[in-house]
């Protein structure tokens, strides 16, 4: 099945390969230009995700020590009515036009069907691909696997100057920052603000532990709105920033990766006040940039919450998928 170079092995990845990894995603880095550029880390962390089951799916292409190509799956394992899998992946340039692609991208279906049938047989089974637009071949290959656009989000992103305006926090409610003994506050507060968002499920511990507080956390530039009649937590922010992209470009991103807030208080500011606390803070701490991606068809209208607090769009990712 894979037989499209002699000159390549293929092996399911294990966490030795975090180096390897963080080589091959920074070479595909240098010339699809997404802005992603890694640690080995960032890589490691991803593949000790929990609900990334190495073995049994995922893939890697390797000549000698190089690796060519890699894919994974990761599934849910919180689903209702529709499970939706994260098939992730890439090659070397170097080692493009190939057919080792199509090969990872087949190969992550069929594991996705195996995965899928551990976890949640009773379900409808989808597998999603989310890339940037602008990857040169990507539309080609995964349109000939049978998939199809079905969603799009936006990279938006604001430099930082002293020149912001100050955040009104809404009445009633008062900032405070991530703690360890708040910590399940901001998650909890994540899942029910997610609960109408596209394509989003619920977050158990060991997901938010891994891909949100993380070694890309940055819990002083994380913070909750509280109601202080109530004790409720309102609406959080949560801030990461890369080490390698910072590494790479001398830009330090303050990277709003979780915004949301509670169903009971929207239309009253809060995402708008956190991000303006947050933006001052990024400031007055000395990054240089901040940026989130951004569902355009949120119900919650964070495109234009954005967009009123100075950030712009710079680059649109699509999410492709294939209903199996």
């Amino acid at each position: 099945m894979y037989d499209v170079s002699t000159s390549l092995t293929w092996r399911p990845l294990i966490a030795e390969d975090a180096r390897p990894s963080a080589d091959l995603l920074n070479a595909i880095e240098v010339v699809d230009k997404i802005g992603e550029n890694y640690t080995e880390e960032d890589t490691l962390q991803e593949l000790i995700d929990p609900h990334a089951d190495l073995e049994r799916a995922s893939l890697a292409a390797c000549d000698g020590e190089v690796m060519a190509g890699y894919m994974k799956i990761r599934y849910k394992p919180l689903a209702d009515v529709v499970h939706r899998v994260f098939l992730d992946g890439g090659v070397h340039p170097d080692y493009r036009r190939r057919g080792i692609g199509t090969a990872l991208v087949e190969a992550g279906v069929a594991a996705a069907k195996v995965l899928h049938a551990r976890h949640h047989p009773t379900l409808k089974l989808v597998v999603d691909v989310h890339k940037c637009e602008h990857i040169a071949g990507l539309a080609q290959l995964v349109r000939s696997q049978g998939f199809a656009p079905v969603h799009y989000f936006q990279r938006m992103e604001h430099p930082l100057s002293d020149a912001l305006a100050a955040a009104a926090i809404p009445d009633g409610l008062r900032v405070e920052p991530w703690s360890e003994q708040n910590d399940e506050d901001f998650r909890s507060t994540r899942n029910d603000a997610y609960q109408d968002y596209w394509g989003a499920a619920p977050m158990p511990a060991d997901s938010w532990k891994n891909k949100i507080t993380n070694q890309t956390f940055k819990p002083e530039l994380s913070f909750a709105l509280r109601d202080m009649a109530n004790g409720a937590a309102a609406g959080i922010l949560v801030t990461m920033c890369w080490e390698g992209d910072t590494v790479a470009t001398g830009v330090r991103d303050a990277h709003f990766m979780v915004i949301g807030t509670r169903r009971d208080y929207r239309q009253r500011g809060v995402a708008s006040a956190l991000i303006g606390h947050a933006l001052q803070t990024a400031t007055d701490q000395g990054y240089n940039r901040a940026s989130a991606n951004v569902d355009a068809a949120d119900p919650s209208g964070a495109f234009g919450i954005f967009e009123k607090a100075g950030f712009t769009a710079k680059m649109r990712y699509a999410r492709w998928a294939l209903e199996v």
